[in-house]
């Protein structure tokens, strides 16, 4: 798996172990920390370089799936920083991909975003909803998956892409969780406002047309976005058989439309006491937002989300209180 030292790579790796199978991670370390890895079978190095991907599959032959994670991932900074963002999220993938199908390694499991979709009227969307990526980030996700399901297409490449709506606490034996000193994750943000690191939590965006003006997400926990990722790995050739396809799309997420400041009600509840706030415009690049139709992640995976958004609040007010033992920095 590409990226497995990042937040939901290694929660994926462990979930991955606990299911009974290896992981093999190749990451560059750009941004995830060497600390999450662990013990894991590990390469440092970047997913482009066709002779050490080709080392990997020579040295595990038995591998079965590769999980592609790895990408830069923040939308301000993709605005900023364009060209880094294509290099690294689309012409590294492309080699990655077509080094894969050379090796004979065709089955790859795709991390992309619910950012690609376009504004629906009641913010519910399925895997066929109009899409509308208002940052470059989530224009490379759109990038890829068409390149996927082109070569899908014209390849023995296979693909099945995961569309992850917004992912949400900590693993929950707390060994890895929110890494990035100041996160651009949302619940980031308002653990360290509650513990005093922040002086304030920023709502950015509260005149977006929704029921409070705020926008809406669908928050799922970082361990059910991982199972998911276990289920996808076993079901894998299952999937495709089902839809008659060689790649197919599928929705993550609850099923829940949560809104900025519902969530942060949610946090106050289960932190205890109140958070202080300021509001702020939209951020470059933002979206209203949107929640997943999952009927097809149960229909086809045969997966659903178990955790509910205290669960997932409550790990990650543990993670803010046990990182610094972990990371060695609040």
């Amino acid at each position: 798996m590409t990226g497995g030292a990042g937040y939901i790579g290694s929660t994926t790796a462990k979930a991955l172990e606990e299911a009974g199978h290896t992981p093999v991670i190749l990451d560059s370390l750009l941004s995830g920390p060497r600390v999450f890895v662990k013990d894991r079978i590990f390469y440092e190095g970047d997913i482009a370089d066709r002779d050490l991907v080709a080392r990997v599959v020579e040295e595990h032959p038995d591998i079965d799936s590769t999980i592609h994670m790895a990408a830069r991932i923040v939308v301000p900074e993709s605005v900023e920083k364009p060209y880094e963002y294509y290099r690294d999220n689309v012409a590294k993938s492309l080699e990655l991909f077509d080094q894969l199908d050379s090796l004979g390694k065709p089955r790859v499991l795709f991390s992309s975003s619910a950012s690609l979709y376009a504004k629906s009227e009641d913010f519910e969307v399925d895997e066929d909803s109009p899409l509308e990526p208002l940052s470059p980030y989530a224009r490379t996700k759109q990038v890829m998956e068409m390149v996927l399901t082109d070569m899908a297409a014209a390849t023995d490449l296979r693909a099945i892409v995961l569309r992850y709506f917004n992912p949400i606490g900590s693993d929950p034996d707390l060994e890895s969780g929110i890494y990035a000193r100041e996160p651009s994750h949302v619940l980031g943000q308002l653990v360290m406002a509650a513990q005093g690191l922040k002086d304030a939590f920023t709502i950015t965006g509260t005149e977006h047309p929704t029921r409070d003006g705020t926008g809406i997400r669908d928050y799922i926990h970082v361990w059910d976005l991982a199972r998911a990722h276990v289920v996808a790995v076993e079901r894998f050739d299952e999937v495709l058989t089902e839809v008659q396809a060689p790649s197919t799309v599928i929705n993550i997420g609850t099923g829940e439309g949560v809104t900025v400041r519902e969530l942060v009600k949610s946090f106050e509840r289960v932190f205890g006491k109140e958070v202080p706030l300021r509001e702020a415009p939209p951020r470059p690049g933002d979206a209203v937002g949107a929640f997943a139709n999952v009927d097809k992640a149960r229909d086809v995976l045969g997966w659903t989300s178990s955790l509910t958004i205290d669960d997932a609040i409550a790990s990650a007010l543990e993670w803010g209180r046990h990182r610094k033992s972990v990371l060695g920095y609040d």
